[in-house]
């Protein structure tokens, strides 16, 4: 037999060896070996469930699985040396013996430490998204959440940059841009909670709007319907939330007025805040000087659409001829069309103003689709 000095003097090495893992990891692993290797015998269940609560321990205990195994099989070799040869059927059957409970030691811990990282992930997953969604409602006590955040990695004393990312289909938890985008972080030395709420990915990052829009944006897939909203950076767990209100109103503003690009900062839309202000005044603009629009033969839309692009080729008939797709006689007739119904000319220098603040006020009004209120 293998005294019990010489099973602690193995445990040690292997866990030194092993980069410190501790040997209380190994349970009775070094016991249980020398008694299998002496009768032959397979692993009990009772010993199976020992060694999976073992493996259970390092996950919690955040010890990597690779030095988990190391520990077993480092034990493992040092004990062979020790273990006596003289059973009937000599080193082949021994070393079966051994391998055997080895192996089906080695697996058992595995699967206790895979089910225990499991449920930690899942606990870590639903903490962190509770988390945010206090965070983001306004309502949570403030010193709470100020050391809730620190667990989480944040400081909210210091200034937080508050970027939602939508996309055609919902974000969960599961879906690997969150992945992706933890790891883009991580890798640009950027402190970063990133969670999903609301079919949305939010990602509340401690650096500068840049930095942090760089990472996102190489990061996020672009394509149909997907846009980034990113709001200015705030100090505070207020801050946080108006940072996050900032960056849901600047997606909201850049589907209504189909900006191009993926990234929507709220810090380059100040002045649709502005427009979008006043919403009563906003209304009686584009009813006073847009609403006659609505006589004509196919409705507001084709004239409205007609001036937003034109506006946004500078004014230049043959640019908004060729992004509308339209021979440019097209184009003059229905700016001549606008005219007529509205009494404003779209290339007379002050009415082009009181003619283009409308069209935007009228995009941000999701006007002609959505009536005007009634402001009476």
């Amino acid at each position: 037999m293998v005294a019990a000095a010489q099973l602690h003097r193995v445990a040690a090495a292997a866990s030194r060896e092993a980069g410190g893992v501790p040997v209380e990891l190994l349970g009775d692993y070094l016991a249980i070996v020398v008694d299998a290797a002496a009768t032959g015998r397979r692993l009990t269940a009772a010993e199976l469930s020992a060694c999976r609560d073992r493996g259970a321990d390092a996950a919690r205990a955040q010890v990597a699985l690779r030095e988990l195994v190391d520990l077993y099989l480092s034990a493992t070799w040092r004990l062979w040396r020790l273990l006596p040869t003289s059973r009937s059927g000599g080193v082949r059957d021994l070393g079966e013996a051994v391998l055997r409970a080895a192996d089906d030691a080695v697996a058992s811990a595995t699967d206790g430490y895979q089910q225990a990282r499991r449920a930690l992930v899942r606990h870590e997953i639903t903490d962190r998204r509770e988390f945010v969604d206090d965070l983001l409602s306004g309502r949570a006590d403030v010193a709470g959440m100020v050391e809730r955040a620190e667990r989480h990695g944040l400081n909210l004393a210091g200034q937080h940059t508050v970027s939602v990312v939508v996309s055609r289909d919902p974000i969960t938890d599961a879906s690997p841009v969150i992945a992706r985008l933890e790891r883009a972080l991580s890798t640009a030395q950027i402190s970063a909670l990133v969670a999903s709420k609301e079919g949305r990915l939010v990602c509340v990052a401690a650096d500068d709007t840049d930095r942090v829009t760089a990472a996102l944006t190489r990061t996020v897939r672009s394509g149909a319907g997907t846009r980034i909203g990113i709001g200015r950076a705030y100090a505070g767990p207020a801050g946080v939330l108006r940072s996050y209100d900032e960056a849901c109103n600047a997606l909201e503003v850049a589907a209504r007025l189909e900006l191009p690009g993926p990234a929507a900062r709220a810090a380059d839309l100040l002045v649709y805040q502005v427009l979008g202000r006043d919403r009563a005044a906003l209304v009686d603009l584009v009813r006073a000087v847009l609403e006659p629009l609505t006589r004509a033969r196919d409705g507001a839309e084709p004239l409205l659409h007609t001036l937003d692009v034109y506006f946004a080729s500078a004014a230049v008939a043959a640019e908004a001829a060729r992004r509308l797709h339209l021979s440019v006689r097209a184009v003059t007739y229905r700016l001549a069309r606008v005219r007529a119904l509205t009494d404003h000319d779209a290339d007379d220098p002050a009415q082009r103003y009181t003619l283009q603040t409308a069209v935007l006020g009228a995009r941000l009004l999701d006007w002609p689709a959505e009536p005007l209120p009634d402001q009476t």
